[in-house]
């Protein structure tokens, strides 16, 4: 079963069981995803008419939690722990959808043959490993990993 088949059957469990929360999570994820099937429409949109893999789902749920990760900051930093509670709630349902994510030092296996093989050039490395890795890591992990493996640390 896909992404996007799970998170429907999902929702259909969360709403039998009146489960708000997680409900509210699901719908969020999934009007993202909507959002994604109506840009590939879009004759402006750079990906127009490509199809919709799972690791496009992937990158909308990993967009849509550092979208809540941002909050969580923002809403600390403003002394509203309220707002702050609601988003981690909302991250930890998002979390389950993605795969496992790959540990610092999974990335650092990874990415040391790359970086042996194409030099220790940053700008050409980076690119490179975020292809590599895409859904399997988060972007600011994956950074900081190839930083202190080109020396840019």
């Amino acid at each position: 079963m896909g992404l996007k088949e799970q998170l429907v059957e999902d929702m259909k469990t969360a709403m039998k069981s009146k489960e708000t929360g997680r409900l509210d999570a699901i719908r969020l994820l999934r009007a993202a995803i909507q959002r994604l099937e109506v840009d590939r429409t879009d004759r402006k949109n750079p990906n127009y008419g490509q199809e919709i893999t799972e690791t496009d789902y992937i990158g909308v749920i990993q967009k849509e939690i550092k979208q809540r990760r941002d909050s969580i900051e923002a809403f600390e930093k403003g002394n509203r722990s309220d707002l702050a509670d609601k988003e981690r709630a909302e991250l930890v349902i998002m979390e389950h959808y993605l795969p496992r994510q790959l540990t610092r030092e999974e990335i650092v296996a990874a990415l040391t043959p790359l970086v042996e093989r194409e030099g220790k050039d940053f700008r050409k490395i980076m690119p490179l490993a975020s292809k590599e890795l895409k859904g399997k890591a988060e972007g600011r992990l994956i950074n900081e990993v190839v930083k202190e493996l080109t020396g840019q640390a």
